[in-house]
């Protein structure tokens, strides 16, 4: 197992992409990419395969240049305003093994400069993840607060996320639990150092931080009847 993975010279990557953001230029730096960013992150993905499954072995980590856990450098400007053609940070996502997207439950690190965070949740559910996770928060209070307030995973992670600005159709809108139910993500978000990152703690502190947050997607994959 790899002791140290990123670099300053991989954040250095990131941060002149991000002032030359465009073909001509990635196209001549493919090699410090290579060598900076990709082959970094798929030995930290490969390493991660083998601990994964003390968490759950129902969340792959998969080392493929494409289709894998590293998302791809390319942005996809079809429907923003942003047309810059290239992420300027490293998305790297262990999503649930049902999961055919980045709306799946999952495991995600996030390498940005000036940006590092560890997520755990489920982002954007569809309508129908979204009203079984709701509907359980109701039906089992109990299990959610335990979770969402548990010791380890409320000291590192907070919950982020869009809300609704009212109660969702179909709850009471006195419902003790309703700032939860507003929820349109279940997001969950511990901040990263860059020293951390660049150091030989980097891949125990990611693999703390998921343990962490074990209680938490124990009970979002159970209310989507989701094995973990």
């Amino acid at each position: 197992m790899n002791s140290q993975y990123f670099s300053q010279e991989t954040f250095d990557f990131l941060t002149t992409l991000a002032d030359n953001n465009h073909r001509e230029w990635f196209d001549k730096n493919k090699l410090a990419y290579e060598e900076k960013v990709r082959t970094p992150a798929l030995h930290f993905i490969e390493d991660m395969a083998s601990e994964l499954p003390t968490i759950s072995p129902h969340f792959l980590a998969v080392p493929k240049k494409v289709g894998g856990s590293l998302m791809r450098v390319y942005r996809d400007t079809r429907f923003g305003n942003d047309k810059t053609p290239y992420k300027t940070n490293i998305g790297i996502q262990f999503r649930h093994e049902i999961g055919k997207d980045v709306h799946a439950p999952g495991f995600y690190v996030h390498i940005e400069p000036g940006g590092c965070f560890v997520g755990a949740g489920v982002w954007h559910p569809d309508t129908e993840a979204l009203g079984k996770i709701r509907d359980a928060v109701v039906e089992k209070s109990a299990a959610w607060i335990a979770a969402r307030d548990s010791k380890k995973f409320k000291k590192q992670f907070t919950l982020e996320g869009e809300s609704l600005i009212n109660a969702p159709r179909g709850y009471a809108k006195d419902h003790p639990l309703l700032e939860d139910l507003r929820r349109k993500d279940f997001i969950a978000v511990a901040q990263l150092s860059e020293a951390t990152v660049r150091s030989k703690n980097f891949f125990p502190s990611v693999l703390e931080s998921f343990k962490a947050a074990t209680p938490f997607m124990q009970f979002l994959c159970q209310a989507q009847l989701l094995r973990f």
